[in-house]
């Protein structure tokens, strides 16, 4: 038994030993992970302007609907959206849907949609949303086009309840 305390004692100084030792003057240290996130301001919040974190800054929406639109929109949300929301205002593991164009901004929408991970890192609503939640949003890889028809197609169905 004490044997192999002593193998095992060994073996860990042997291995933690000198880590540092013989490197040449232009060897750089690389910064450990916990380093490189503790530098990045991953999680700091920007102000509320309820526009939230992204590409989209501005978005122009008209009283009516873009029929053509909100049906692309609409076949883009059955598939990519349907496994975590409803657009009633029943959870699934994403909120209900339902008013979410009458509580947001679109272009928070929008940002949403096409930024999840920095919207739930750094948007205050987001943030909320996520904590109530419990479930990052997952990253579609939809386009900016392809938000601008899912938002069309909320719109409708917010119009229509």
């Amino acid at each position: 038994m004490a044997v192999m305390a002593m193998f095992c004692g060994t073996m860990l100084w042997g291995c933690g030993s000198g880590e540092n030792e013989n490197k040449g003057a232009d060897a750089k240290e690389e910064p450990s992970l916990a380093q490189n996130d503790a530098d990045q301001t991953v999680g700091e919040e920007i102000e509320d302007n309820g526009m939230g974190v992204g590409p989209v800054k501005s978005v122009e929406v008209g009283d009516k609907i873009d029929e053509a639109l909100a049906a692309e929109g609409k076949t883009i949300f059955e598939a990519k959206c349907t496994a975590c929301h409803q657009l009633t205002d029943q959870k699934v593991v994403g909120p209900g849907l339902a008013g979410v164009t009458e509580r947001r901004k679109s272009e928070w929408i929008m940002n949403m949609v096409v930024n999840p991970e920095e919207m739930t890192k750094k948007d205050p609503t987001a943030k909320k949303l996520l904590a109530e939640h419990l479930t990052q949003m997952t990253n579609q890889d939809i386009s900016e086009k392809d938000a601008r028809a899912i938002l069309e197609y909320l719109r409708q169905n917010d119009m229509k309840n």
